[in-house]
Formats: C-alpha cells, sequence, structure tokens
C-alpha cells in the first residue's frame, strides 16, 4: 500500500488531565502516515484520485482544536478515526502524537503514541426463523449500515433454507452481507450481539430457533482462535446457508485456512 507522509505537524491544543493542559493549552506534534493507493493519481497527475495533504494538515488542526481529551490515548484514537471517516480514499492511518511540554517536572524531550488503524473487509451471516424474519434481517443489515464506523457494500439476496442441527424447527432465512469496518473483531462482535439482543435474540437451545443470528464468517485474512470468537467461523465450509449466500457476492474469495475459493467450497460441498 502506497504512503503520504506528513511529519511534524505543530498544533496548539487543549487536551491534557490537568486544568492548566485545557485552560492555557500546549503544543502538539502529529505525524502521519496515509496508506491509499496513488497508482491512478500518479498516472493521470490528479489530485481527485488521491488525498490532499493539505486538506488532511487543516482538518487534523481543527479538529485537535475544537475537541478536548483528557488522555492523548484518547486524542489519538479519535483523530485517526476522524480522519478515516473523512478522506473515503484512505484505507489506514499511521498515527503518531507527541506532547513536547508534558508536565511531568522531569527532563525529556518529548512524550507520544503511535496508532495505526485502518478499515477491514468482514463478511457477516445474517438468519432468523421467529417472527417476522425479512423484517429482522433487513432492520440488522440497518444498524450496521447507520453506524459511522461500518459500511455495508454488499447483500446476498434472502434464500429459505432448512435448519441445521436442530432440524425439528421452522425453516430459516438466510443471507450474507460484505462491509468495511474500523470495529477490531471483539468490538464488532460485541455490537453483533446488541443488534441481537435488540431483536429479541434468546439464547436457550444451540442451533434452535432464533429471532436473529449475527456471525463473523471472514475478517480480512485473519485468523483467530478465542473462545469467545473464532475466524474463519468454523463450521462455515459446511453450511449451504452461509456458502451459497456468499457465494453470490464474493465468490473469488479465499479461505485463509483451506486456502479455497469460495467458489470451491460451494463446488465441493
Amino acid at each position: 500500500m502506497d504512503k503520504i507522509k506528513i511529519i511534524g505537524l505543530e498544533i496548539f491544543a487543549s487536551h491534557g488531565v490537568y486544568p492548566e493542559e485545557t485552560v492555557l493549552g500546549q503544543k502538539f506534534v502529529v505525524s502521519a502516515e496515509l496508506y491509499l493507493d496513488t497508482r491512478k493519481a500518479g498516472m493521470f497527475d490528479d489530485l481527485d484520485r488521491s488525498v490532499d495533504y493539505g486538506s488532511v494538515c487543516r482538518f487534523m488542526t481543527d479538529f485537535m482544536q475544537n475537541n478536548t481529551f483528557k488522555l492523548i490515548e484518547a486524542a489519538a484514537e479519535r483523530l485517526a478515526e476522524a480522519v478515516l471517516l473523512e478522506f473515503p480514499l484512505l484505507h489506514g492511518i499511521h498515527l503518531e502524537l507527541r506532547k513536547p511540554w508534558a508536565p511531568v517536572h522531569l527532563p525529556l524531550q518529548t512524550v507520544g503514541i503511535e496508532i495505526t488503524r485502518e478499515w477491514h473487509r468482514a463478511y457477516i451471516a445474517l438468519g432468523a426463523n421467529m417472527g417476522n424474519e425479512e423484517a429482522y434481517l433487513k432492520d440488522a443489515v440497518k444498524e450496521l449500515q447507520d453506524r459511522k464506523d461500518c459500511s455495508v457494500l454488499k447483500i446476498a439476496d434472502f434464500i429459505h433454507t432448512k435448519a441445521y442441527g436442530v432440524t425439528n424447527q421452522k425453516d430459516f432465512l438466510n443471507s450474507v452481507l460484505e462491509m468495511d469496518t474500523l470495529l477490531p473483531p471483539h468490538e464488532l462482535l460485541d455490537v453483533l450481539h446488541v443488534i441481537e439482543n435488540a431483536a429479541g435474540r434468546k439464547r436457550t437451545l444451540h442451533w434452535g430457533p432464533r429471532t436473529l443470528d449475527l456471525d463473523i464468517l471472514l475478517y480480512d485474512q485473519l485468523i483467530l482462535d478465542d473462545p469467545d470468537l473464532v475466524i474463519p467461523h468454523k463450521e462455515m465450509h459446511l453450511r449451504d446457508f452461509v456458502l451459497r449466500p456468499l457465494h453470490q457476492i464474493a465468490p473469488t474469495l479465499r479461505h485463509p485456512v483451506l486456502n479455497k475459493t469460495i467458489e470451491e467450497l460451494f463446488e465441493d460441498l
């Protein structure tokens, strides 16, 4: 990924724990690496195909001066998010925020923090077999789309499928969506659980009837095996109700563990 570098932008702003920091203010120094594809901008000499670093500098200055945070960690986190939301061509940002006048009453040159934040591509399975299934699925999509840190890109057709695991229950309505998100995996999982709970999801029977089921299938090419979250979803390659809609929107997507495309997994199934 290409990078545009901004080094040593000085901003006088009011962030800190102590009253004198927020009242009197102090100098902050911001450096940023902006990750994006600059190929077309370079080939066509066209600023509209890149990101104007002058605009980014002015935006970061305005953001730092118009907001107040106690912690430098919070200032960096919110600044990185704001830049990524403001400039849609950016894939990610590596941000360094330094505080030369930190009030520690000891001889030091500066204190600072460095973070990297970026958009991630995730695939979410949706299912329901209680109540108004279509409304539950559509509401879930809208809840994700309405979040500033999520962007729904594609939604597969809704399909009716036989229940999996516990088969003596009503057919399910299923789909899969493709989205970009700034949320790390566990925070994305928490958001999905909130949406499920708002739809009245009750976790009483494994594979039992439910108003709404949202599962993370894939997240970039991440391989994660935690007690509360496994990515890729450990049974996605065995489920027609997952592979069929996923094949519709992302047939060439590759499973990071099985090293097969979704089209190949669908054909195998």
